[in-house]
């Protein structure tokens, strides 16, 4: 049977004893992974390889031993507890083997956690499981995890009861890290607030976040548009020493006055506007993307946005003229711009 994604938290955080097998596929093997660990651990617990009630097969090798599955859900241990055959990048090579051990489970034996890459709907491991009434089979989409999945995450982190406004933060960073990235920055939040009683915060959930490649750009682009021509020197010279271009400053500062351009012409308002952004933007940076478009007119940000493209075309010509001093300059006109009221 098909398991819906929005029923499938419920099954992975507590399994039914009485399901025999799940098949979990997806394109993105580290979020197929993700579910696969999340489900051992639920129904077997923590403890499970040192108690030898875990049993792991590599879907190869079902083919030359159609049996062994069968063999491996009879088998008993010392250890009382649930116990699990997980099979990993299972094929249709793996469909007989699969396809008897379903069959010959009986309620007792350990449950089959087999995983898959993206298949076809004309696969027979896919139909196998589709069509089995008892076992489950769950399709793993690219879609970042929703806020029911991650109040999950965090529970199991022991964070709960969190403010709306944290819990708005952490599901726009969900859309922008990877899944494993995420999960790990959720852990840091859990550790940095272990004997902390104070409300979370999106300052520290920025903080510990992982910080991208362009976190140092950011420094210039909210001084230009927010008017602080004092600080541009300092911040473009210390990006140069990194070794970042003034053609990648422009690019940025581009996309920076793109997005306000999007909230500024919203008939709605800019604060109502930040909300639909994709991706979506959290933190401290949410908080300043809202005054800066609060501060510009639409006129403005055309007029910034036809200066930077004039810019960004004489970086990329055959000019002699010093590109950073060109880009510097650009800079200032901006920061003068947003200077005016």
């Amino acid at each position: 049977m098909k398991l819906a994604p929005r029923d499938a938290g419920g099954f992975l955080s507590r399994p039914d004893p009485r399901v025999p097998g799940i098949l979990i596929h997806g394109a993105d093997a580290m979020r197929v992974a993700e579910k696969r660990a999340a489900l051992v651990k639920a129904h077997t617990g923590p403890s499970a390889d040192t108690e030898m009630r875990l049993t792991r097969l590599p879907g190869s090798d079902l083919r030359k031993s159609p049996a062994l599955v069968v063999e491996e859900i009879k088998a008993q241990g010392f250890f009382p507890g649930p116990r699990a055959v997980v099979i990993d990048d299972a094929n249709d090579h793996a469909v007989d083997a699969l396809k008897l051990a379903l069959a010959e489970w009986r309620e007792g034996d350990a449950m089959v956690i087999a995983t898959g890459g993206a298949l076809k709907k004309t696969s027979k491991l896919l139909k196998l499981f589709e069509t089995d009434r008892r076992a489950f089979c769950l399709a793993v989409y690219d879609d970042p995890p929703g806020r029911a999945e991650i109040e999950q995450m965090l529970a199991a982190e022991g964070l709960t009861n969190l403010p709306s406004e944290a819990m708005h933060d952490l599901t726009a960073l969900a859309h922008l890290l990877e899944p494993g990235d995420f999960r790990q920055t959720l852990t840091r939040i859990a550790l940095y607030k272990l004997n902390d009683d104070t409300p979370l915060t999106g300052a520290e959930i920025a903080m510990l976040a992982p910080q991208s490649a362009e976190a140092g750009i950011d420094d210039i682009l909210n001084a230009m548009a927010e008017g602080r021509m004092a600080d541009l020197a300092p911040i473009l010279q210390r990006l140069a020493a990194q070794g970042v271009q003034p053609v990648a400053v422009c690019i940025g500062a581009a996309r920076h006055f793109r997005v306000l351009h999007e909230l500024v012409s919203d008939p709605r308002g800019p604060a109502q506007a930040i909300g639909s952004l994709r991706p979506p933007i959290f933190g401290p940076r949410r908080e300043k993307l809202l005054r800066q478009a609060q501060n510009w007119s639409l006129q403005r940000v055309e007029d910034a946005l036809r200066d930077l493209t004039a810019t960004d075309l004489a970086l990329r010509s055959s000019t002699r003229a010093p590109t950073r001093a060109l880009a510097e300059r650009a800079l200032i006109r901006l920061a003068r711009m947003a200077g005016r009221r």
